[in-house]
């Protein structure tokens, strides 16, 4: 079967969307290489987009077994696929804040959040309990009100946020609607999803849709 047609993890042996996958190639100095934009080439194998079904691929020589050859895995692969895609996040931040469409500061992302414009919300690994803890309001509250569901991510120091974003002291962010919007929450998403998730984010959402469910029975 082609490859672009048999997008099976070689660790779960399951087919899925292309992107809950990343695809690895064998480079030219024989180690296998993470192939994020899939364009490289060569015979690829594909693995399930988090860290670990790759370091599960990795421990159980499953990418020399998938592609056939004999090849080298690089002993620290999943902090390369993770850098790699932290990289790709914060570049496509970058691109987002040139084309107008991100918020900064506790304030303007609050009202982003409530008027139901902001697409995700970043916070820095340093933000305040508090601080996060007031934006999280104003994302119930928009659901509530029948807005949409806002995730927040916590994924970057503020060093690195400040060095996308072109600010400083660059502690609350949210990305707006947009194409560079888009495109900057899609690769957030990835990392996240790389990193294992964001379970507490989802639990809130899944918690307002219960509570609304109930109220909608009681009627």
């Amino acid at each position: 079967m082609d490859e672009m047609n048999d997008r099976t993890c070689i660790v779960t042996r399951r087919q899925t969307e292309p992107d809950e996958l990343i695809r690895f190639v064998v480079g030219p100095d024989g180690a296998v290489v993470p192939d994020l934009k899939r364009n490289l080439p060569g015979r690829g194998c594909w693995v399930t987009a988090d860290r670990e079904h790759i370091e599960k691929a990795a421990k159980k020589g499953l990418f020399g077994r998938a592609l056939k050859i004999e090849l080298s895995v690089p002993a620290d692969l999943g902090d390369l696929v993770d850098r790699l895609l932290a990289k790709s996040a914060l570049g496509s931040l970058g691109l987002a804040r040139k084309a107008g469409v991100v918020a900064l500061g506790a304030t303007k992302v609050e009202s982003a959040v409530r008027d139901g414009s902001a697409l995700f919300v970043l916070h820095a690994a340093e933000a305040s309990e508090d601080g996060v803890r007031k934006i999280a309001q104003a994302r119930r509250a928009t659901v509530h009100l029948g807005g949409p569901e806002i995730r927040a991510y916590k994924l970057f120091s503020e060093q690195e946020m400040g060095l996308a974003l072109g600010g400083t002291n660059v502690i609350h962010a949210a990305v707006l609607a947009g194409d560079a919007g888009r495109s900057a929450e899609k690769r957030t998403v990835a990392l996240d999803r790389y990193r294992g998730g964001s379970p507490d984010d989802l639990a809130m959402f899944a918690a307002i849709a219960g509570r609304n469910e109930a109220a909608e029975d009681v009627e």
